[in-house]
């Protein structure tokens, strides 16, 4: 069953070394993800799940040592999930979300339990988001989930996606879904709306509203701002 819970956003200028000169700029917001990452070892899961969006749902799974890179970037940073440097196993190349939050790991020294990652597709529908939940939820004893996704991109003049009005009262709607544990409310995004207004977060969020149906949660949000017209969100369910 479920146990706990992180929410983090998942943008490449959160790792330090791509951010370079820039990375004191969200110094508040990589202690707040340490924050949350503390409730999830605290909660002893036997296995924790790795979740951020990604081109198709089911892009991988990706096993504990999968290797993500920042390159792209132009950094040269490689990443491995949930293991020391020197321990990759070979296969897919984690997707940029999912880097982010294998960077995160690493940062924090995670030790709590073995970590498995894997996308979830941007379009894929709420229903059968939730039902990735519920199979997730129930695949060990003790389940912990990382959850990796943006708000809007669409916060500002010079957001990546321009503005748009109706993203801050969708942002609204899912920080206060995210900081109270609110499953419905996160059921209840619309999953158009969240496609125009680039939050990336949604779908990894319904899969977050689908595991934690009937764990009993209560959530804190610890982050919410939009530092360059994107909303990032950091969240802890325990």
């Amino acid at each position: 069953m479920l146990v706990a819970a992180a929410v983090v956003p998942c943008p490449p200028l959160l790792v330090s070394e791509v951010a370079a000169g820039a990375a004191h700029e969200l110094d508040g917001l990589r202690a707040a993800c340490g924050d949350a990452l503390g409730v999830l070892a605290a909660a002893a899961p036997d296995r924790l799940i790795v979740l951020g969006p990604a081109e198709r749902c089911g892009r991988g799974p990706h096993p504990q040592g999968a290797t993500g890179s920042f390159r792209a970037f132009g950094v040269h940073l490689d990443v491995t999930l949930g293991e020391q440097r020197g321990s990759a196993v070979p296969g897919r190349s984690l997707p940029p979300s999912l880097a982010v939050a294998a960077w995160l790991l690493a940062r924090h020294r995670w030790q709590a339990a073995p970590v498995e990652g894997l996308g979830v597709g941007e379009p894929l529908p709420q229903e059968q988001c939730a039902q990735v939940g519920r199979e997730l939820a129930t695949s060990a004893e003790r389940v912990a989930l990382l959850i990796a996704g943006d708000g809007s991109a669409r916060r500002g003049l010079k957001a990546p996606g321009y503005y748009d009005e109706r993203a801050g009262a969708f942002d609204a709607r899912a920080a206060k879904a995210l900081g109270e544990a609110d499953t419905a409310a996160l059921a209840a995004l619309e999953a158009d709306l969240a496609a125009e207004l680039l939050a990336s977060g949604r779908a990894p969020w319904q899969v977050l509203a689908g595991a934690a149906e009937d764990a009993g949660l209560s959530g804190r949000l610890l982050y919410d701002d939009a530092p360059y017209g994107v909303g990032y969100f950091v969240a802890a369910w325990s």
